[in-house]
C-alpha cells in the first residue's frame, strides 16, 4: 500500500467514479483501476461497490476511506511544515519546574530565531507534568532537579516512561529570601532558625508529592508551609510573610527583580544538607532537534556564568 494509492481511493471515494477521479488525477481510467484492484488484493477487503452508474464505498470501504484520510492528512501536515513550500512553524516546547534561568535561556534562544518561522512555547508546570510532556512527546525538552530523596522514584518513572536525564549542574541547597527578610544579612541559615517562618513550595498535589517538591529537603519536618502554585506569588509571600523556599541558589535578578537573596543552608546532625543535580529530560532514541541543542547551549552558559559568580 502506497500513500499514492490512498490518494486515488481518497479522490475516487470523493468523485463518486473512476472515471472522473481519473480526470482530476491526471491518469488513464485504466491503470487507476488496476492501482486499486491491487489494493484492494493486498488488504483483502473490496473498497468499492461498482455499477453502471458509479462505484459507491462497501461497509468496509467506508471504515478504510475514514482511517485513510486521517493518515493522509497527517502526510500533508507533514509536507506543509517541512517540504520546500512549508507555511505551518516549526514547533519547540520546553516543560520545566519553576527555574527563573530556564526562563531565562529560552528568552535568550528565542531573540535568535525567528518567530516568523517558529512557534515557541515554555511550561512552567508540576514535577509530574514535566515528565508527562517530554513522555508524550509534548515538549522536546523537561528541566528538573534529582536529590538523594527524590532520585530512586523520578528515576523509575523516568526509566518506565523512556526518558533520560543529563546533569547540567549539582548545587548545594540555599535559603531563598527577600532583602528585608530579619534573615537576610546571616552568612548561611540554619533550620532552627527557620522555624518560625513559613516555608514555600509549589503545589504538586497527589499522593507523595513530596517526592515531586521542586524545594531541596522536603522531606524536613516543617512546622509553618504554605503551598503556591506561580512564581509570582511565591515572591510576593516571601515579601508579605517573610516567607522562605529553599532551592540552588541560582537566580536572576533580571527576571525576579534585585529585592531577593539566596543565603547557603548551613547542615547540622539533625537536619543534614543535600545535593541538587539540576539537568534536563529527553525521549530516549530521540536526538535533540537544532533548536534543541541552542536551548541547552543558552542554559550551560547561564549556570556557568552564575557557579562562576557563587
Amino acid at each position: 500500500m502506497t500513500l499514492q494509492q490512498i490518494h486515488y481511493a481518497i479522490t475516487i471515494s470523493e468523485q463518486g467514479s473512476f472515471n472522473k477521479a481519473s480526470e482530476v488525477l491526471y491518469i488513464s481510467q485504466p491503470s487507476l483501476t488496476e492501482s486499486i484492484r491491487e489494493l484492494e488484493k493486498e488488504l483483502g477487503i473490496t473498497i468499492f461497490h461498482r455499477s453502471g452508474k458509479g462505484v459507491t464505498l462497501t461497509s468496509e470501504g467506508l471504515d478504510f476511506i475514514s482511517n485513510a484520510r486521517e493518515l493522509y492528512r497527517q502526510y500533508e501536515n507533514i509536507l506543509d511544515r517541512y517540504g520546500d513550500s512549508g507555511a505551518l512553524k516549526k514547533k519547540f516546547a520546553v516543560s520545566t519546574q519553576h527555574y527563573s534561568f530556564a526562563v531565562k535561556s529560552f528568552v535568550e534562544l528565542v531573540k535568535k530565531l525567528s518567530t516568523d518561522e517558529y512557534e515557541f512555547a515554555l511550561r512552567e508546570v508540576r514535577t509530574q507534568k514535566v515528565i508527562d510532556d517530554v513522555s508524550n512527546l509534548i515538549s522536546e525538552v523537561g528541566i528538573l532537579y534529582l536529590s538523594d530523596f527524590n532520585a530512586p522514584l523520578l528515576t523509575k518513572l523516568m526509566r518506565t516512561n523512556k526518558l533520560e536525564f543529563h546533569e547540567l549542574i549539582t548545587c548545594d541547597a540555599y535559603v531563598y529570601l527577600w532583602k528585608g527578610h530579619p534573615l537576610a544579612k546571616n552568612k548561611s541559615i540554619r533550620f532552627e532558625e527557620l522555624i518560625e517562618y513559613p516555608s514555600l513550595s509549589f503545589e504538586q498535589g497527589g499522593s507523595g508529592s513530596m517526592y515531586f517538591d521542586e524545594e531541596i529537603l522536603s522531606n524536613n519536618n516543617y512546622p509553618r508551609t504554605i503551598k503556591a502554585t506561580d512564581r509570582a506569588t511565591m515572591l510576593n509571600l516571601m515579601v508579605g510573610l517573610n516567607g522562605y523556599t529553599l532551592c540552588s541558589g541560582i537566580i536572576c535578578e533580571e527576571l525576579n527583580g534585585g529585592e531577593y537573596i539566596a543565603v547557603p543552608y548551613e547542615p547540622d546532625k539533625e537536619h543534614p544538607g543535600s545535593k541538587m543535580k539540576i539537568g534536563y529530560i529527553t525521549k530516549k532514541n530521540i536526538h535533540l532537534s537544532r533548536v534543541g541543542k541552542m536551548y541547552i547551549e543558552e542554559l550551560e552558559k547561564y549556570l556557568c556564568v552564575q557557579e562562576n559568580i557563587k
